[in-house]
């Protein structure tokens, strides 16, 4: 089948089949004597595997890594359960950091009284990196605060 119907069949676009390729998550594909692709039943199943794996969002080189598992009949499924066990808790720090994101914003919308006036803390908070001393009721008056507190995994934000 060429490209579009492996697209179709898989669910993945013609781009991520042919990014899939160039960088060897996926074989190169067979040509046909007319030079498009021409994809099997084999082609098929993996594009679905790195499908799946995407939609649980495992990164390429996870995928690379499980993907060489996949077709290593001697695999260690310890192995595999450490990759998808650390999945999980990266998972769950980018879930808590993402939390701690929305209160902050929900914050910052909280203390601003969308009046119409060009006085906006949504603003000046974005301006400054800090968090304005209305969303905080516990910080003295005119003391600040990061907006998100910095912790080691999220000081690259």
């Amino acid at each position: 089948m060429n490209i579009g119907q492996a697209s179709r069949a898989s669910g993945v676009s013609p781009k991520m089949i042919r990014h899939y390729e160039s960088i060897g998550l996926m074989p190169p594909a067979q040509r046909r004597d007319s030079g498009y692709r021409d994809y099997g039943t084999a082609d098929l199943h993996r594009l679905g595997f790195i499908r799946h794996a995407r939609d649980l969002g495992f990164s390429l080189d996870r995928i690379r890594v499980l993907l060489g598992l996949w077709g290593d009949p001697g695999r260690s499924n310890a192995d595999v359960k450490a990759i998808a066990n650390a999945h999980v808790a990266e998972l769950e720090l980018r879930a808590r950091q993402l939390n701690e994101m929305a209160d902050a914003l929900r914050s910052l919308a909280d203390a601003c009284d969308g009046d119409g006036r060009p006085d906006c803390p949504i603003i000046t908070s974005l301006e400054t990196g800090m968090a304005v001393p209305a969303c905080h009721p516990d910080t003295p008056e005119g003391a600040t605060e990061p907006l998100i507190p910095r912790t080691k995994a999220g000081a690259d934000r």
